[in-house]
């Protein structure tokens, strides 16, 4: 029996005296706090920490640490929220003193290096968008959505119309955080049908666009891993309506280099770097989810941009002049202000831009095509044992269906999710979109090898042959089996040890 006495809660493991270091006397004079702090900032009792020793602390976080599935330690198929191996050279570069020890509120002349750095960035994500302005505020994917949603909103009250344009049209297969977004940003969501094929049903899209539509949000390749076929015609259908098109990009890493936003339509944009380059995920952050927008819509960005000073030439000599150095333009007057404190989460911007330089135009194109290319390989493995609705052929990743197997198995989605975890995969997403029954979405990324994938397969081969009751049961590798889901987020248990439960 495994061995879970090291992984209770601190508290539980606690018992006053326990040290797990010892600082040394104070060899200066000492002084009551009152007299070093104002009253208000003085505790009554020192907080109530556990009292633990070095070897349980260690014991404790090493043993929680070998019960996480993570990217760096299984095959992590999750569609819809790409979860890429990210390279550790990347977070070594983040964490280097001269970037990580800045202080936020350090003049502009005292970090010139990582102005120059974030202004960089600027330049990438424009290029790489095909639109002209960007901001690198936004602290999340769906915070962007929000962010970009707001400039918006200020572009179409600065031209009088922000009492007409008061819908935002969202595709019935999109993202969740898209509509929530736009009720946030203030405005009404209204569903477009898609078709099985998984595109935009035109009929239903030309039925609501009207002049009371301020934004198309719509996420291009899609999350049943299609490239919208009609996307084109639907930007300039939205665009002689006087309405704006919102692009989703979270699914960029099937496109870079190949096809910008900014040039099949889109004047809004944000970008997942944890899911296109490279950053964190999970676990609540932190993230980052940059915005970029048209020449038009720069004005009302997010304050302050990083700019740098213009050069002065001699006209006399020719000779340059001292080059130009950077700095934060707070100087807009028309900017929705700021969508997040100092500049937002600048470590995570610093390892998508060390991503970015590392593979440069040609690299980022070999990323998508070896992500598209790996998840075309896995949907034509599996595609026999569960169906893929939208066809044949997919972008970066795929949505099977499960429902046959249920039919004739009663086998679900997610007992075959479950099950994976006995076979060392973490699940893929299930249940999204709700418009495949069953669905399971998968997304092998760029990085994984095909010995990977076929293993994989294998597994997911096996998994179908099993007893119903098996997998009904499934996991059962793992400490716990199957929670109460709903109980558990209504009801979390944060005082004893789940163990003992």
């Amino acid at each position: 029996m495994r061995n879970t006495r090291d992984t209770q809660l601190l508290f539980d493991l606690s018992k006053p005296g326990r040290r797990a270091g010892r600082l040394p006397a104070c060899d200066v004079p000492a002084k009551p706090l009152a007299e070093l702090l104002p009253s208000s900032a003085v505790a009554a009792a020192p907080p109530a920490l556990p009292e633990v020793t070095e070897p349980q602390i260690i014991r404790h976080f090493v043993n929680l640490s070998t019960q996480n599935m993570s990217v760096d330690t299984h095959f992590y198929p999750l569609g819809s929220c790409t979860m890429k191996y990210n390279p550790k050279r990347n977070e070594r570069a983040a964490a280097m003193p001269a970037f990580a020890e800045l202080h936020p509120l350090s003049p502009d002349d005292a970090v010139q290096g990582m102005l120059h750095v974030l202004h960089e960035m600027q330049q990438y994500l424009s290029e790489i968008s095909g639109l002209p302005a960007c901001s690198l505020q936004p602290a999340a994917g769906a915070h962007g959505e929000y962010a970009a949603l707001l400039v918006a909103a200020a572009y179409f009250r600065d031209r009088g119309e922000g009492a007409q344009r008061t819908r935002v049209l969202v595709p019935d297969n999109a993202h969740g955080t898209n509509p929530a977004s736009a009720v946030m940003a203030g405005f009404d969501t209204v569903a477009v049908k898609t078709l099985p094929n998984g595109g935009c049903d035109m009929e239903d899209f030309r039925a609501k666009l009207d002049d009371r539509c301020a934004v198309l949000m719509i996420t291009n390749p899609n999350t049943v891993g299609i490239f919208e076929p009609n996307m084109r015609t639907i930007a300039d259908e939205v665009h002689a309506a006087g309405g704006l098109v919102y692009l989703d990009g979270a699914n960029m890493n099937a496109i870079l280099g190949i096809t910008r936003p900014g040039d099949f339509g889109a004047d809004m944009q944000h970008y997942n770097p944890h899911k296109t380059f490279s950053g964190p995920h999970g676990g609540g952050g932190p993230g980052a989810g940059p915005i970029c927008v048209t020449e038009a819509l720069a004005p009302y960005l997010p304050s302050p941009i990083v700019r740098q000073r213009t050069v002065n030439r001699d006209a006399d000599s020719g000779a340059s002049g001292t080059p130009g150095d950077y700095y934060l333009d707070f100087n807009r007057p028309k900017s929705i202000g700021r969508v997040r404190s100092f500049f937002g989460n600048v470590g995570v911007l610093l390892r998508a831009y060390c991503y970015i330089r590392t593979h440069g135009p040609d690299g980022l194109k070999r990323v998508s095509e070896n992500a598209v290319l790996n998840a075309n390989y896995l949907l034509a493995r599996v595609k026999h044992i569960l169906p893929v609705p939208q066809g044949d052929r997919c972008m970066h990743e795929f949505v099977a269906s499960g429902s046959k197997l249920k039919k004739d198995k009663g086998v679900a989605a997610m007992d075959i999710a479950k099950r994976l975890l006995d076979y060392g995969y973490h699940a893929p997403t299930v249940y999204f979109p709700l418009t495949v029954p069953e669905a399971i979405m998968v997304e092998p990324t760029e990085t994984e090898s095909k010995e990977t994938l076929d293993a994989f397969a294998e597994a997911l081969f096996r998994i179908t042959e099993e007893a119903p009751d098996l997998l009904h049961e499934a996991p059962h590798s793992t400490a716990i089996s199957r929670p109460d889901e709903v109980q558990a987020a209504r009801s979390p248990c944060l005082c004893a040890p789940w163990t003992e439960q």
